[in-house]
């Protein structure tokens, strides 16, 4: 039977990662459910405010909410939740988050139609080159949520509400209105799923959360073209610390080495050789 949005799918995909986090930095936090990754943006020692990135996989917020609770403490304040993209793995507990919290969700206006409950997303691509990840994913969610009372635009200028010194990147083609954000501060990059540090394709390597930097989960890219433009947009910031929405945080001369050579070789290293997708655009 259907679900009636993606949020309530129940998928038994997990890693070694699951329900740990990791400082990143004072005020960004990493937290893993089951195979996504979350962040908590806010330096628990100035404040008990912070911001969401992205919702991860379904049935996820109790313990999103918990980990908050563990790091601001229990009067923590959720001041928003900012949208990298709506894939079912960054949204999956979206809906129950604001039912508990009623707070804005910023994203991308391209994105709009899969959050107002519109436009379902293109159906995963089982035949794609890839592993078993990718021969499962015809089982992965693509119906729209809908969070028409909560959703706004990111503004215009690049910044983003209640996070002075970031500002957020279109980067698009694993969807539409996929967005990075970055800190030129520190040049510490939320890439979302521009790019993963851990082969999405691969079960045994997710499983196992082995760490190097690789092209968008290929199951769901549906723009190679507009994928490989993003990664060369991101590459030239010459991020030093970068964090995407699967795998480990990754740091210093394999962070900046990986993804130059993903940029000058993304056809050869990134784009399958089949798939539906892989010769649309």
């Amino acid at each position: 039977m259907e679900k009636s949005s993606s949020t309530e799918s129940i998928l038994p995909m997990t890693s070694i990662r699951s329900g740990f986090g990791s400082e990143i930095a004072p005020d960004v936090y990493c937290y893993t459910t089951q195979v996504a990754n979350v962040f908590f943006i806010g330096n628990p020692t100035v404040s008990n405010e912070w911001i969401l990135i992205d919702a991860g996989m379904p049935h996820s917020a109790t313990k999103i909410l918990k980990a908050a609770e563990k790091r601001f403490g229990p009067e923590h304040q959720l001041k928003s939740v900012i949208l990298t993209h709506g894939h079912f793995d960054h949204v999956g507990s979206l809906i129950d988050i604001l039912s508990e919290r009623k707070v804005p969700v910023y994203a991308h206006p391209l994105e709009f139609s899969y959050l107002k409950g519109i436009t379902d997303y293109p159906h995963p691509d089982n035949t794609v080159e890839g592993g078993l990840v990718a021969k499962m994913s015809s089982v992965f969610p693509v119906k729209a949520i809908d969070i028409s009372t909560h959703i706004h635009e990111l503004p215009s200028d690049g910044s983003i509400p209640h996070m002075p010194g970031w500002h957020w990147i279109h980067t698009p083609g694993h969807s539409e209105g996929h967005i990075s954000l970055f800190r030129s501060q520190d040049r510490l990059l939320l890439a979302g799923d521009a790019f993963v540090t851990v082969k999405q394709d691969s079960l045994y390597k997710v499983l196992r959360q082995k760490k190097e930097i690789h092209g968008p989960p290929v199951y769901l890219t549906t723009d190679w073209r507009a994928a490989w433009e993003s990664i060369c947009k991101l590459a030239d910031l010459e991020p030093s610390i970068a964090a995407t929405g699967h795998g480990k945080p990754m740091t210093g001369a394999a962070l900046a080495r990986g993804l130059v050579d993903l940029a000058e070789n993304f056809q050869q290293t990134a784009v399958p050789n089949h798939g539906k997708y892989v010769h649309t655009k």
